[in-house]
């Protein structure tokens, strides 16, 4: 009996003919001339967090379980094996004194499935996890190993979806250990969206979540501080991120589910009971979040200056529709990307979240957001749903024929395509 993947969401599922778990990049090399041989696909699967079905196939499936650690470190750099968990890649710079510049709030990812995803957190100036690359270990096609660190393959790769090799290992530029100061604090949607230049430009790392059937925001200003930290204590941390975030928002969610006509209410009081807050702790504590009620999520990138229209029309649409959304709306912002399929590339980028509880999907939410995504130049975000396609996709990334170029010229027999990968590249 075949070995069944499934993602976190458990929205998408494979049968691999397949599963290996090599410990080296020779072994990934030699699976990939092996799959090659049979006449079968190969993809690396990270730890399942994207919504699509991107990391899927019928054929060779690797598991990241054993390439995992970090390899070396020294002047600015730290190489890491492409399947360790960003969690325990936080854990260790910090051991060491170190820390990246800028992460999302997810850190269950591997560290090759977040960048070849486009995984972003926020800032003002600090780019996503792509943004920090500074050169790639991968298996091409040929069964060959090579290492980039600059030119069209690494521009390229750095978000290549492994449709151009399988990625090994990656080599973060990282700096000294920082400090964040955190402060959230509720704020009215309506006065949001005539600040957001303000917002923006006065903080570092700006983050916030609209609630849905209210006009209110919680938003999230990391910004760094000298110290001395302040971190909250293990109960206020426990009461926090465990209890109110996870446990106390599932049975929202759930009641949700049970009385969809309660919805709105119960985010009325959600609202109510946000209130200010604030710390100083280590950037990656700050940056990062525990997410235990399964969603489904659709996110895309928009050139920033059309963020506050956007969430106007979104806002709008959903007073218009007879939903029910329970998750809040999240918003984070980039600066410009040179990896050329960036959802920031070549452009000041806004970013717009919608998720769903898993056991209450909503299409037709997600797709008439995504109509007015699309409408102002939007990117889907690589790892979670859309419905975008190559002909759409190639109209909104400058060097989209680019990397079609480069895929036919290291993968022309298409060892690293999925049905996923067919769709968006083509």
């Amino acid at each position: 009996m075949k070995a069944v993947f499934r993602n976190w969401a458990r929205n998408q599922s494979a049968a691999p003919a397949q599963v290996r778990t090599p410990a080296s990049a020779r072994e990934v090399a030699e699976a990939v001339r092996d799959a090659a041989a049979r006449g079968l696909r190969v993809r690396m699967t990270g730890t399942g967090h994207s919504f699509t079905g991107v990391a899927l196939t019928d054929g060779v499936m690797l598991r990241p379980d054993a390439l995992t650690g970090v390899e070396e470190a020294g002047d600015g750099l730290v190489r890491v094996a492409a399947g360790t968990r960003l969690r325990v890649l936080n854990e260790e710079l910090a051991r060491r004194g170190l820390a990246l510049a800028n992460m999302g709030d997810i850190t269950e990812q591997t560290v090759a499935g977040a960048i070849q995803t486009g995984t972003h957190g926020t800032g003002r100036s600090a780019g996503g996890l792509a943004d920090q690359v500074a050169a790639l270990e991968m298996v091409l096609a040929d069964g060959s190993l090579v290492t980039v660190t600059e030119g069209d393959l690494f521009d390229a790769a750095r978000v290549g979806l492994g449709a151009l090799g399988v990625i090994t290992a990656v080599t973060f530029r990282v700096e000294p250990a920082f400090l964040l100061r955190s402060e959230r604090r509720p704020m009215p949607l309506s006065e949001i969206l005539f600040s957001l230049d303000e917002l923006t430009s006065a903080n570092e790392h700006l983050d916030f979540f609209w609630l849905p059937h209210t006009d209110t925001c919680l938003t999230k200003r990391n910004n760094r501080s000298p110290g001395p930290a302040e971190p909250p204590g293990a109960l206020r941390h426990w009461f926090d991120n465990v209890f109110l975030e996870n446990t106390v928002f599932g049975a929202l969610c759930a009641t949700g589910r049970r009385l969809p006509g309660a919805v709105p209410a119960l985010n009325d009081l959600s609202a109510r009971a946000l209130s200010p807050s604030t710390c100083v702790d280590a950037s990656y504590k700050v940056f990062t979040s525990v997410r235990r009620v399964r969603f489904l999520e659709m996110e895309y990138a928009i050139p920033r200056d059309r963020l506050a229209q956007a969430l106007r029309e979104t806002r709008d649409l959903v007073e218009l529709r007879d939903w029910r959304i329970t998750f809040p709306v999240e918003v984070r912002v980039s600066p410009p990307s040179d990896a050329w399929l960036s959802t920031a590339h070549g452009r000041d980028t806004a970013y717009i979240a919608c998720h769903v509880y898993r056991p209450t999907p909503n299409p037709a939410y997600f797709e008439e957001v995504e109509q007015i995504m699309t409408r102002l130049g939007g990117r889907p975000h690589w790892g979670k749903l859309h419905t975008r396609d190559a002909a759409y996709l190639s109209t909104v990334y400058p060097r989209f024929a680019d990397f079609l170029r480069l895929r036919d010229e290291l993968d022309p027999g298409r060892l690293f395509t999925n049905p996923h990968l067919a769709t968006v590249l083509g």
